[in-house]
């Protein structure tokens, strides 16, 4: 049976229900078609891609051109799936700049919402996306964008001050007009504690077995990096080897000769002129 796609509407609905779902990343229209014809639910297109399709050190560099070049074949893509447009870095420092920024994702892009980083510190922002008309996805937890004023890349939540922190954060979300919040590496009891404080979904990545929905990078996932692999991550395939495999076969009979056969080629016979 062909996937339904989901509506702002089933978020609510599924975790009123218990039903799960899941989330995954695609940066380009190839992966959106694998991801689309997979039974996954959602699509991130993240400022993840500047690390993993830009090859840059961070996510700070990543701009709403680099965002929207690479949201377009996503939702050209994947059109039975649910698409997030990650507003990058910046493109959110203040209500104004947050709304016309999150009106330029959806009209230039048509992805179906936009997501950005932080707790009730980005209230006004959140209130004047929504304002706007706009499905707004909450970050909060570990937020890769600041992540060097949380002390790096590393587990949040880890003390009853900051768990309350995130329960609180989560809560005023909610509140603001959020349909949803991705919580980012927590302990799996603060992933919890979060979950049953709101009645909007929790999106986790590294955040636990209890929360509403699971979050994973494709690429990581697919095991299509070497030996990075962060502790949250289960490899369910290993696709890089598989490729590297096709690659040096297809390199071997090149040398060899035996690429392409007559299978592979076009076998018409033409009475070509010697011109020479």
């Amino acid at each position: 049976m062909a996937k339904v796609k989901m509506t702002v509407g089933d978020f609510k609905k599924f975790k009123k229900e218990g039903k799960r779902f899941s989330f995954v990343t695609a940066y380009d229209y190839t992966t959106a078609t694998i991801v689309d014809e997979s039974d996954c639910n959602i699509i991130l297109v993240g400022d993840s891609l500047g690390m993993i399709m830009l090859g840059y050190k961070g996510t700070e560099s990543v701009t709403m051109d680099d965002m929207v070049h690479h949201i377009r074949p996503v939702v050209k893509g994947a059109p039975n799936t649910w698409i997030i447009g990650d507003m990058p870095f910046g493109s959110y420092i203040t209500p104004e700049i947050a709304v016309a920024n999150a009106v330029r994702l959806i009209k230039e892009t048509n992805c179906d919402c936009v997501k950005l980083e932080g707790g009730v510190e980005m209230l006004p922002q959140i209130k004047a996306i929504v304002g706007a008309g706009i499905n707004v996805m909450g970050h909060i937890g570990l937020t890769p964008q600041t992540a060097s004023s949380l002390g790096g890349f590393k587990v949040q939540g880890g003390t009853p001050e900051s768990a309350a922190k995130l329960i609180k954060d989560a809560i005023e979300l909610e509140k603001a007009g959020c349909f949803s919040i991705v919580l980012e590496c927590v302990p799996s009891g603060v992933g919890k504690a979060v979950s049953e404080a709101v009645e909007i979904p929790i999106l986790g990545i590294g955040a636990g077995p209890h929360v509403d929905c699971q979050v994973l990078v494709t690429q990581d996932l697919l095991g299509m990096y070497g030996d990075f692999k962060p502790k949250f991550v289960k490899q369910f395939a290993q696709v890089r080897q598989v490729m590297i495999e096709g690659l040096n076969e297809f390199h071997k009979e090149t040398l060899e000769g035996t690429f392409p056969s007559p299978e592979f080629s076009f076998n018409k016979q033409v009475d070509i002129p010697k011109l020479y």
